[in-house]
């Protein structure tokens, strides 16, 4: 069998946004909009996915759904993505802190959208790994250390927004400190059979809100303190 041509990648792209969108028609009651940012489908579509899996699951790199990345992770499901992207409205100002950074999909897709992306990973291989392809790509306004995560990176904090791809039954507090005023952050969170993706608003006051979304299920959230 023949391999993938760039051609061919660009149109199994195309078609994962057009599944992406439909996924994200069908969940309109629960998210309250049929459709998601046109940066962020733009985004979707420039960012190469199957540069960001390994390399026997690249074909299908495209599909609609999570792929192993190794240490029993996975990438996430490109409508998840795309639907936590969404919900943090990126502007192209924006500094934003990404909590378990894998292989670095997730940083590539705010690389496109925001000024700086912070991202840390517990997982030290990862963020070797992440940090070798995304130079590789290009991605210049990313910064990766190895670390804990639900510390977040104080050094470069408060950000106007904060990604977390694992889940933790709360959203952690030193997270919710570094967000600033008038952030968000979006979170997996609840009990292992019983998480939602949640959005964390941080008002001009500082009053925290929280909005469940709709259920997911990720890998828990992994803090240095629990080894």
């Amino acid at each position: 069998m023949k391999a993938l041509t760039e051609e061919h990648l660009a149109i199994l792209r195309r078609h994962m946004v057009e599944m992406i969108a439909i996924h994200t028609d069908i969940a309109s009651d629960e998210l309250g909009k049929s459709g998601l940012d046109e940066r962020v489908m733009a985004a979707m579509q420039r960012v190469p996915r199957h540069q960001f899996v390994l390399a026997p699951f690249a074909p299908h790199a495209y599909q609609d759904m999570p792929l192993p990345i190794g240490f029993d992770k996975t990438i996430s499901q490109p409508f998840i993505v795309a639907l936590m992207t969404d919900l943090l409205a990126p502007r192209p100002d924006d500094l934003v802190l990404e909590v378990g950074t894998g292989l670095g999909y997730q940083a590539a897709v705010f690389s496109e959208l925001v000024r700086r992306v912070w991202s840390v990973e517990i997982v030290e291989e990862f963020a070797m790994e992440a940090e070798s392809r995304l130079k590789r790509l290009g991605y210049a306004n990313v910064a990766i250390r190895a670390g804990d995560g639900t510390r977040g990176w104080a050094e470069h904090a408060p950000f106007d927004k904060i990604l977390v791809a694992a889940a933790a039954e709360e959203p952690p507090a030193a997270l919710i400190d570094q967000l600033k005023p008038g952030g968000r952050m979006v979170i997996p969170a609840g009990l292992p059979d019983a998480q939602q993706l949640v959005l964390v608003e941080k008002g001009a006051n500082g009053r925290v809100t929280t909005k469940e979304i709709l259920p997911v299920r990720f890998s828990q959230l992994e803090s240095a303190e629990l080894g």
